[in-house]
């Protein structure tokens, strides 16, 4: 069960809040980034969700149903084109933010790794930086609800009893993803 929504990060030269529109699937932990915008309204997000409903493919039966919060920008056409493909669009409950807990805390998790450490310049940079974090958050970041694997590794399992250990930087050195040599 997938669950969306948005968070905000402010941008450093134009003084604009810039939404980040993104989608994360509960049962793997592995994230899709939508797209951000200093303006997210009813027809943007909509368009977000035609999107992903190309990108997805033959995955769209993963995301039934989808998990969303009452924001003003989910309209009813964003409900009426998941709805299109069969996606049952949940909401959740009025005044109650315990209820997309996964969604908050990938949202938590983003903000101390990259946004709260980079300057960000504009959509065009965040939409850069997030997507190099999401592609490490999915393919090498380790989860702790899934016993230390990242969603969908992108590398092979390490052999453990080798002793010397690579670091390759990410980000440029924000973030670094260690391994051991074979």
């Amino acid at each position: 069960m997938p669950a969306c929504d948005y968070f905000h990060v402010d941008c450093t030269v134009t003084l604009k809040r810039i939404y980040v529109f993104y989608v994360l699937e509960i049962g793997s932990r592995r994230a899709h980034l939508l797209g951000a915008t200093t303006n997210p309204d009813g027809a943007w997000t909509t368009q977000q969700a035609r999107n992903l409903l190309m990108d997805l493919g033959d995955g769209i039966t993963e995301f039934r149903p989808l998990l969303r919060d009452r924001a003003g920008q989910f309209t009813t056409s964003f409900d009426t084109v998941l709805a299109d493909a069969s996606i049952r669009v949940v909401k959740t409950p009025p005044r109650c933010p315990r209820a997309n807990c996964f969604a908050e805390r990938f949202v938590r998790t983003v903000r101390p790794e990259l946004t709260d450490r980079l300057l960000i310049f504009g959509e065009r940079h965040l939409r850069a930086a997030l997507t190099k974090y999401i592609r490490h958050y999915n393919g090498r970041r380790p989860h702790r609800a899934h016993e230390l694997p990242p969603p969908r590794p992108s590398h092979p399992v390490a052999d453990l009893d080798s002793e010397q250990i690579k670091r390759r930087p990410v980000l440029g050195g924000l973030i670094n993803e260690y391994e051991r040599i074979a």
